[in-house]
């Protein structure tokens, strides 16, 4: 009877033994870092760019009206 349980006892602790090791293994995590060189479109205008280019292009449609109205003062 004492054999049995010393062989239980034995048996039992080296089963947590081995369990508590695989757990760390497999707790162990592998990072894997890609680098990737992304190429940059031409420059992009910002908010300000656009708005400035749609603003010149309308003021610029308001003065060749206004110039049309006024006429050609050399006839």
């Amino acid at each position: 009877m004492k054999k049995a349980i010393l062989f239980l006892t034995l048996s039992l602790s080296a089963l947590v033994t081995f369990s508590c090791r695989e757990a760390e293994e497999k707790e162990k995590e592998t990072v894997i870092v890609k680098e990737v060189e992304v190429e940059k479109p031409a420059e992009r205008e910002g908010i300000l760019e656009r708005t400035a280019k749609k603003v010149d292009e309308e003021v610029n449609k308001e003065i060749d009206q206004e110039i049309d109205n006024i006429g050609d003062d050399n006839k």
